[in-house]
């Protein structure tokens, strides 16, 4: 049994022990069990990792380092979200980890439209209102649209991956095309001698054509991508119609002026060749051009449901590499 120390009545001196009570003995132990108790809690939460901390917003659909953007102006910076990447020097990459809804959806619509524009859209030329152009020029453009979005959204690096996935995709057409027209056809069907002749005449381009377009493709990407990118952190995220439309005919500029070269040089003239560029050029820019209301509602829409406005504020704009 424990004891307490008590002054005995009159005694200046010493103390005496007395028995503790039953009522002092719970009411002790009452308070003991309490200290214990909050202690514990105490220690939890200090212990507590910061990665069960951050899972909180992400889990219930919030960044609180980047909120969601203003349904006002996709475009406008003050309104949207920012997402800058971290670092003090402006040589450092830090890899965005985040994991979007949309962002691989959009991969495979860019994907999508730039083989099914280069494979299906040069095979016939279209006469409207007394222009003549390809049928496939009116659907490149769109790619160049995926292209603006990806950047805006999700940054660069993420359309730098979506750039080299086209790349490679044109790259297994192209090979493909050439195995199949090559393979020997079997003569006992019949109907190889039909399909055969059609294959030569739609996927059967020279390889000068091929070269051009797939470098092209590669380098007038790109080139949109980086100034789209650049233009975002100058203007502050504000004029997305004055990004995407520049960026355009910067992009659409160089994809023209090396498609064209690499594939007709010696087989048209000079002044035609420089006649189709310019044509070209101009055309293409005009889809971007009219289709700007489309490209901020869907700009708007990803930065709301993706929570994202990348700025590419520390990123290293070299296309060859495969980081976030």
């Amino acid at each position: 049994m424990r004891a307490v120390a008590h002054k005995a009545p009159g005694s200046t001196h010493g103390v005496r022990a007395t028995p503790m009570s039953d009522r002092h003995r719970s009411l002790a132990f009452f308070c003991c069990s309490r200290r214990v108790i909050n202690r514990g809690s105490l220690g939890d939460q200090m212990t507590d990792s910061p990665a069960d901390h951050s899972k909180t917003p992400t889990e219930a659909g919030a960044d609180v380092r980047n909120p969601a953007p203003s349904a006002r102006d996709p475009g406008d910076g003050d309104a949207g979200a920012r997402r800058d990447r971290p670092g003090s020097d402006s040589s450092s990459h830090v890899a965005n980890t985040r994991h979007y809804r949309y962002y691989d959806l959009c991969m495979v619509a860019f994907v999508t439209v730039l083989l099914c524009s280069n494979l299906i859209g040069p095979g016939k030329t279209c006469l409207v209102f007394g222009l003549t152009f390809g049928a496939g020029n009116l659907f490149f453009p769109i790619s160049y649209i995926f292209g603006d979005v990806l950047t805006e959204v999700y940054g660069y690096a993420r359309a730098r991956k979506v750039i080299w996935a086209g790349f490679g995709a044109m790259l297994f057409a192209t090979v493909m095309g050439m195995f199949v027209i090559n393979a020997p056809a079997d003569p006992k069907e019949p109907y190889n001698q039909v399909i055969q002749p059609a294959l030569e005449v739609v996927f059967g381009n020279t390889w000068r054509i091929v070269a051009g377009s797939i470098l092209a493709f590669w380098a007038g990407d790109f080139v949109n991508s980086y100034v789209m990118a650049r233009m975002k952190v100058l203007t502050r995220g504000r004029y997305l119609w004055m990004r995407t439309i520049g960026s355009t005919i910067v992009g659409q500029l160089v994809d023209s002026a090396i498609f064209y070269p690499i594939a007709f040089v010696g087989i048209w003239n000079t002044s035609t060749l420089f006649a189709v560029i310019g044509f070209n050029w101009v055309f293409k820019v005009t889809v971007e051009v009219v289709l700007t209301p489309i490209t901020y509602l869907v700009v708007g829409w990803l930065k709301r449901a993706e929570r994202e406005d990348y700025f590419d504020k520390h990123t290293n704009f070299t296309p060859f590499s495969m980081r976030d």
